[in-house]
């Protein structure tokens, strides 16, 4: 059986703020050593360097949630900025923005999902909870 390090149990969790920022660099919350992802968008069971579990955390729905509210905030006045200013043709905007807006997601979903799993480790919570 691995030996897990003395320091992952006994030390208190970072502040809030370098929870979510070592989840938003994909790295583990706690230590922001290791890497946090085991593949595109699943979490290490635990982290490598401080032995914190982490797989049982379940984001679910919410970072994709929150990733298409952050990317269509920002796309959706830039295409009609777009429109307005330069009055492209919808061929145009459909072949620019599409991209645009499928890339600034695929970009955004694993840093979103990151620093949400650094917030419910601040909050204590495994994401199974009921209400």
């Amino acid at each position: 059986m691995p030996e897990t390090p003395a320091h992952s149990i006994q030390t208190p969790l970072p502040s809030f703020i370098t929870l979510v920022t070592r989840g938003f660099r994909r790295t583990c919350p706690r230590c922001g050593e290791a890497s946090l992802f085991n593949g595109f968008l699943k979490l290490h069971t635990s982290c490598s360097a401080c032995g914190q579990e982490l797989g049982h955390i379940r984001a679910d729905d919410f970072p994709p949630y929150l990733t298409m509210i952050i990317v269509g905030h920002i796309i959706v006045p830039l295409i009609l900025l777009t429109e307005k200013t330069l009055h492209p043709s919808i061929l145009i905007q459909l072949s620019v923005w599409l991209p645009v807006t499928f890339l600034a997601s695929l970009w955004l979903l694993p840093r979103v999902k990151g620093l949400i799993v650094g917030w419910m480790m601040h909050l204590g919570l495994r994401g199974s909870e009921t209400q």
